[in-house]
């Protein structure tokens, strides 16, 4: 039993020694075609994320989710500008409610639940809010090794994910 255990643990942690966090590059979709761009600015703000440990399997850190986001609005001008700090006239926030993933298998689907919040910066009046979920599943053919396929599964939730946002908000009428 001892030896079972220690034979797991030492799996656990070569497992967890060669996983990598979802990247901010990795995690911006590629150019869109938006209904709408906004002459306005806009802050970006993320929550829920989790910093990816030594002995982690692949997270999304706030910080990287937050550059992947403003890096597509910036790709597709779906803003006139991002602003870091307060005087942007728009908020918007995405929190990431739940990310559901394997921890073994040869084929990999990952699910991914956020929140995204537009606000108007004048009035605190809220024009988006809405859950968003996305999926992507990599096999094999894709990575040998888990962890980077993993890695690429997460990421690719998150490129549609936040695809899916920015459309929901080219889709708005802004003053």
């Amino acid at each position: 039993m001892r030896r079972t255990t220690a034979l797991l643990a030492t799996f656990a942690l070569l497992l967890g020694a060669c996983s990598s966090p979802a990247s901010r590059d990795g995690m911006t979709p590629q150019e869109m075609s938006l209904s709408r761009q906004h002459p306005h600015s806009v802050q970006v703000m993320t929550q829920g994320g989790t910093e990816t440990g030594a002995l982690d399997t692949t997270n999304i850190s706030d910080a990287d989710l937050k550059g992947a986001i403003e890096d597509s609005i910036a790709r597709n001008k779906l803003f006139r500008t991002v602003i870091q700090g307060k005087g942007a006239d728009y908020e918007l926030t995405v929190r990431v409610a739940g990310l559901s993933k394997p921890v073994i298998g040869a084929s990999l689907q990952v699910e991914l639940e956020t929140g995204w919040t537009l606000v108007r910066t004048s009035d605190r009046a809220v024009l988006l809010r809405k859950p968003i979920k996305s999926s992507a599943t990599k096999t094999m053919g894709d990575a040998f090794a888990f962890v980077t396929r993993l890695r690429m599964a997460i990421e690719a939730a998150t490129q549609d994910n936040i695809a899916q946002g920015l459309k929901a908000i080219a889709e708005l009428k802004l003053e």
